[in-house]
C-alpha cells in the first residue's frame, strides 16, 4: 500500500508540473507580443482609389418595332437571335379588310375621275354659249364652280386611296434598321391593336459590337467621375475577366430614393466579340485618384485595436478613439465626418490610429490618411516610416488572459 501511495504522489507531482509548464508558457505567450500579434512590416507602393456601382448592359441603339393598324398576325419570318437587314419584312398581318378599304376608296377615285371630266365638258359648253349671250352670266359661274368642285372631290378621294393604300403596304411590318432580335412578343393567329399607342411586337439591336452601361452613382462619389474616364467592369459570366469601357454621359437630373439621391453615368464599351449580352449586371470601378510610391498602411492596422492598450495615449497626446467615426478599410472613400470633443471643435477626418512595436513595447501612433484602395491606406502625415512593424491583428491562440480584444477603426 505505501508503495502504490508514493506512485500516486509521484503522479500527481508529474501531472502538477506539466500543468504549470504549460500554464506558464502560455502566459509567456500572452506576454510576448511577436506571439501574441499579427505584425506587418511597412513599405511604399502604389494605392488607386475606385468607385464602384452596379449597372446594367444595354444596345447602344435599341428599336421597337410596332404597328399602325391593327389585324391577325397570319405569317411570321424572324425569330429571337436573327439578324435582320433594314427593310426585311418581319411579320405580315391579314389584311382582308384593309384591301376591301383600299378598294373602296379606289372606286372612290374613278367616280370622282368621271365626275371630274362631266364637269370639265359642261364648263366648256358653257363658256361657248356664254360667248355666243345665250346664256347668263349666272349660269356660266354654276358650270366654273361645279369644274372646281369636281377637281376638288378627285383630290380628296385620292388622298383617301393613299392613305389605304398606305396601311395596306402596313400589314407588312419591315425592319427599320439593320440588327439582331433579341425580343419577340407576338406569335401565329395573335390580333394586334393599334390604339394611340403603338404596341411593341419586336425589338431590334442595330449593333451589338457597342454596348453601354447605364449605372447610378452616388452623390458622394460623383464629384470625382469625369467624362471620358476608363471604366473597369465584370460580369457573373466571366468572373475572371475584366472588361474596359470609358465614361460617356454624366446625366444631371438625380434621383432620389428615401433620400438617397444617385445620378445616372453612361458608360460605353466595345464588344468586338459580342460576349457581352443585353440584360447582364456590370460591376463597375472607377479609378478617381492613384499615387505611386508612398507609404501605407493595411486597412487592417487600423480598425484594430489591443485590447490592454484602451488606456495607452498615441504619440501626440491625443487619447485614441475605441471605435471608428469612419471606415477608411471598409469603404472606397477615405475621409469621413470626425467626432467633436467636449470643446465643440470638430475633429480631423482623415486621421487614425495604429499600434507599432517598439522591441517589447506597444506603442500607439496617431496618423493621416491619403487614399485608399480599400486594402491599403496612404499615409501622409504621422511618426511612421518604411520598416515600422504595425499590428493588424491578434494571432488565436495567443489571447491567454481572456481579456476580448477591440475591433475598431479608430479615427480622430
Amino acid at each position: 500500500m505505501k508503495r502504490i501511495g508514493k506512485i500516486l504522489l509521484g503522479v500527481t507531482v508529474i501531472a502538477g508540473l506539466i500543468g504549470g509548464g504549460i500554464w506558464y508558457s502560455k502566459q509567456r505567450a500572452a506576454q510576448n507580443p511577436e506571439q501574441r500579434y499579427k505584425l506587418l512590416t511597412l513599405e511604399k507602393g502604389d494605392v488607386t482609389q475606385t468607385v464602384s456601382a452596379n449597372g446594367t448592359l444595354n444596345p447602344v441603339v435599341l428599336v421597337s418595332v410596332g404597328t399602325q393598324v391593327s389585324g391577325t398576325v397570319k405569317k411570321l419570318y424572324v425569330d429571337f437571335n436573327d439578324h435582320v437587314k433594314k427593310g426585311q419584312a418581319l411579320l405580315e398581318l391579314d389584311d382582308a379588310l384593309v384591301s376591301a378599304t383600299e378598294r373602296q376608296s379606289a372606286a372612290s377615285v374613278a367616280n370622282a375621275q368621271a365626275t371630274l371630266e362631266l364637269a370639265q365638258a359642261n364648263e366648256a359648253r358653257i363658256r361657248q354659249l356664254f360667248a355666243q349671250e345665250y346664256v347668263s352670266k349666272q349660269e356660266f359661274d354654276q358650270s366654273r364652280q361645279a369644274l372646281k368642285s369636281a377637281r376638288a372631290q378627285l383630290a380628296l378621294a385620292r388622298a383617301q386611296n393613299d392613305r389605304d393604300q398606305a396601311n395596306l403596304n402596313f400589314t407588312v411590318i419591315r425592319s427599320p434598321v439593320d440588327g439582331v432580335v433579341i425580343d419577340r412578343v407576338v406569335d401565329l393567329g395573335q390580333t394586334v391593336a393599334a390604339s394611340f399607342q403603338t404596341p411593341v411586337l419586336i425589338k431590334i439591336a442595330q449593333d451589338l459590337s457597342e454596348m453601354r452601361i447605364d449605372t447610378s452613382f452616388a452623390e458622394a462619389d460623383i464629384g470625382s467621375l469625369r467624362e471620358g474616364q476608363k471604366a473597369k467592369f465584370t460580369v457573373d459570366a466571366f468572373p475572371s475577366r475584366n472588361f474596359i469601357g470609358d465614361v460617356q454621359q454624366i446625366r444631371l437630373n438625380p434621383t432620389n430614393q428615401q433620400n438617397v439621391v444617385t445620378y445616372n453615368v453612361r458608360i460605353n464599351v466595345a464588344n468586338p466579340e459580342q460576349v457581352l449580352l443585353p440584360g447582364m449586371t456590370a460591376y463597375v470601378n472607377i479609378a478617381v485618384a492613384q499615387h505611386n510610391d508612398v507609404l501605407m498602411v493595411p486597412n487592417a492596422a487600423l480598425r484594430f485595436k489591443p485590447a490592454d492598450a484602451a488606456e495607452k495615449k498615441p504619440e501626440n497626446g491625443q487619447k485614441p478613439a475605441s471605435t471608428a467615426a469612419t471606415s477608411a478599410g471598409d469603404g472606397g472613400s477615405t475621409a469621413g465626418k470626425g467626432s467633436s470633443d467636449k470643446k465643440g471643435k470638430k475633429r480631423d477626418g482623415q486621421s487614425g490610429t495604429v499600434y507599432v512595436l517598439l522591441g517589447e513595447e506597444i506603442r500607439p501612433v496617431s496618423v493621416q490618411l491619403g487614399i485608399t484602395d480599400n486594402r491599403n491606406t496612404e499615409i501622409v502625415g504621422g511618426d511612421l516610416k518604411v520598416g515600422d512593424r504595425v499590428i493588424t491583428g491578434e494571432n488565436n491562440n495567443g489571447n491567454a488572459s481572456g481579456k476580448p480584444s477591440s475591433v475598431g477603426m479608430r479615427m480622430f
